[in-house]
């Protein structure tokens, strides 16, 4: 079970984001002061930090830059960075203080439980991840990057088994754009996100009897997109597929 510290100042958000870490079987503890996060982000106890840029004493980039400092396994602490200010120039400084994900605020909580899990699948590895996706008549192998549909095979792009691959992570799950722009393209190379919108439609055409009217690729308007299949769809493993 991963143990998360949370260091946010405003104590709804601070609450609400105890709550749904914790029920979502995360082990969490709170502080308020940034001085007090950075100490306990160094003891060594925790496996992220969830951190508030705008914090009473020192603010979250000093934090980060503390955490970063440090010595040992703690440097490398995973963080993520949350804050109203949504400037490029704040998220870039981030980013370069060692920051592994910034959020802006107001967030869904929804899309925050995703972020945390991709930056612990990054930190640490997932023994569970998907290798290989069935939904209709479509097969598509993800770790090999072979796609078939009622037994013919698909030409499909190394993006296309990006993006597949982040929703079969998550089956029947919304997943919003910027979780798949994170997962599937990485800050190194971060479209916008009509580059999401574009992709998912020539997904559908290549997967759906109906793109325009879509079975399992569905848009959850306001929300991001999802995978509209069980969980038994998608094969678990480590190893290669087939």
């Amino acid at each position: 079970m991963s143990r998360i510290l949370v260091v946010e100042d405003d104590p709804s958000i601070r609450m609400g984001l105890e709550d749904t870490l914790t029920a979502k079987g995360y082990q969490v503890e709170v502080v308020g002061k940034g001085v007090e996060g950075a100490e306990r982000a160094q003891s060594g106890r925790y496996d992220l930090v969830v951190l508030d840029v705008m914090l009473p004493d020192i603010d979250g980039f000093e934090v980060c830059r503390r955490i970063r400092g440090g010595r040992g396994p703690t440097k490398r602490l995973p963080v993520i960075m949350l804050s109203a200010r949504g400037a490029e120039l704040d998220r870039v400084r981030g980013l370069e203080l060692g920051a592994d994900d910034y959020v802006t605020k107001p967030f869904s909580l929804m899309e925050l439980l995703a972020r945390v899990a991709s930056v612990l699948r990054r930190a640490y590895g997932d023994a569970a991840e998907p290798i290989a996706l069935s939904f209709g008549d479509v097969e598509i192998d993800l770790v090999g990057q072979v796609a078939s549909r009622g037994g013919k095979r698909l030409e499909l792009p190394s993006r296309a088994f990006a993006i597949l691959k982040v929703f079969a992570r998550r089956p029947g799950e919304v997943v919003s754009r910027d979780v798949l722009l994170d997962e599937a393209w990485g800050y190194e190379d971060y479209p916008n996100t009509r580059t999401v919108d574009n992709h998912l439609v020539k997904l559908r055409r290549a997967l759906e009897d109906e793109p325009d009217k879509p079975r399992f690729l569905v848009t959850i308007h306001g929300a991001g997109y999802k995978l509209d299949v069980p969980r038994d769809a998608v094969r678990f493993g480590t190893g290669r597929a087939g």
